[in-house]
């Protein structure tokens, strides 16, 4: 497999999103551990998970400990898998479960602390403001992921759902050490381009979210953009891995981290970073 870098560390260009194994509709444990030994078996190293990937009932982490659960059940080497973790965004109780945002600074720190017991790790690889928090400044929020990358508790630093004025004030106030940006992109949800157009620029890389349209959809995508069909016939592969190529092909800087809750799936999308897309076909799937 091709191989992309965020920050000092060589990554897989393709990751592996951990949220379908942990939320609603998830499979078995036994599925899911399954599915994240079929990805470091087809040469994935980079796992993106997040405190907040939980069922409702239950308590934070959930897929936090299953990965780390997977790592140690593992086989083989995993001395070189790179897990980027999340903290910010939550489902709390008693409102139903809806998504929240807490981007108080102790709040934060807390998280952090938090991960790092679930993970089962000294310092976190990569730790991402998962999203901007309208009730508390942006720049208070970064402060505290600088302070846990001061600190050690973490050895990278990414924020998640920010704009391109917030990705400069975070690399502003990392003091040059923001290493990712994790924002939704797919070939139904574009408007992340000025993001990924920035990150491009200052050479961070750009993690899309739901690269495949989001659970529920990725098995339409080539009902839905035909264009993608077409070259994945043409190539011989399916329009998941023609998408996951596209969106390779944007940009040397980009890492799709499609999730996935079955190990066909995830060593489907694998394949994608073997796909050599000609100008003429990316301008295609651009155009879509």
């Amino acid at each position: 497999m091709k191989t992309r870098t965020i920050g000092d560390v060589t990554v897989s260009a393709i990751g592996f999103g951990g949220m379908p194994i942990s939320i609603e509709g998830r499979p078995d444990e036994d599925r899911a551990i399954a599915t994240i030994h079929a990805a470091l078996d087809s040469g994935i190293t980079f796992i993106d998970t997040a405190d907040a990937y939980r069922k409702p009932g239950e308590g934070v982490s959930h897929n936090e400990e299953l990965i780390a659960k997977a790592l140690k059940s593992y086989g083989g080497d995993t001395s070189g898998i790179l897990v980027a973790t999340k903290g910010g965004h939550l489902r709390e109780e008693p409102v139903e479960y809806a998504w929240q945002q807490n981007g108080n600074p102790d709040y934060l720190k807390k998280a952090a602390e938090a991960s790092l017991k679930a993970l089962g790790v000294d310092a976190i690889g990569l730790y991402q403001f998962h999203r901007p928090d309208p009730t508390v400044p942006y720049a208070d929020s970064v402060g505290a992921i600088r302070d846990l990358l001061d600190a050690g508790k973490i050895r990278m630093a990414g924020i998640s759902n920010a704009n391109p004025e917030q990705i400069k004030q975070a690399q502003e106030i990392l003091g040059g050490r923001l290493v990712s940006v994790q924002n939704q992109f797919s070939p139904a949800f574009r408007s992340s381009e000025p993001e990924l157009e920035l990150s491009t620029e200052l050479g961070i890389a750009f993690l899309p979210w739901s690269p495949l349209g989001g659970i529920g959809n990725a098995g339409g995508l080539g009902d839905r953009f035909a264009p993608f069909k077409q070259i994945a016939d043409a190539h011989g592969v399916s329009p998941q891995v023609i998408t996951l190529a596209w969106e390779l092909a944007k940009s040397p800087i980009v890492i799709p981290i499609p999730g996935s809750s079955r190990p066909e799936t995830i060593k489907d999308s694998a394949t994608a970073s073997d796909i050599e897309l000609t100008a003429d076909e990316v301008a295609t799937l651009d155009a879509a």
